[in-house]
């Protein structure tokens, strides 16, 4: 018998998601990048955000019984690095300032706890539903 996500939980993880990707937009748009830079940060945030989604649902799949080829599976975890990987890549050769920097960098992991959290969340909150 599962119990139901509380409401305090699934808030917070909607505040984690919601301020990471709020947080590093905002400082996408107020920074004094290149468009294409501003680019290149915003895809990297889309992919690691879809990856990470990805990852929680396929790992969660495998816990459950559910079918899931293992090259799908890596390819979620590949992914999921390469996302990361590719943020610090893109900051390290960045000309921001150190602050600017670990700005990017928390505010990019917060999106992404967020986004497992979520969908950790509905998942768990939808399988309740289903036994009631």
């Amino acid at each position: 018998m599962q119990q139901k996500t509380s409401n305090a939980f699934v808030m917070a993880s909607w505040v984690a998601l919601g301020t990471g990707i709020f947080g590093f937009l905002v400082g996408l748009w107020q920074s004094e990048m290149l468009l294409n830079e501003k680019g290149y940060y915003f895809t990297v945030l889309m992919f690691g955000l879809f990856a990470v989604i990805s990852l929680q649902k396929s790992v969660r799949d495998k816990l459950e019984g559910v079918p899931v080829t293992s090259l799908y599976y890596n390819i979620c975890w590949f992914a999921t690095i390469l996302s990361i990987v590719l943020l610090a890549i893109g900051l390290w050769n960045a000309t921001l300032l150190p602050s600017e920097k670990g700005f990017y960098a928390f505010a990019f992991l917060l999106g992404l706890f967020g986004a497992i959290s979520v969908q950790k969340n509905t998942r768990d909150n939808l399988g309740t539903n289903k036994d009631q």
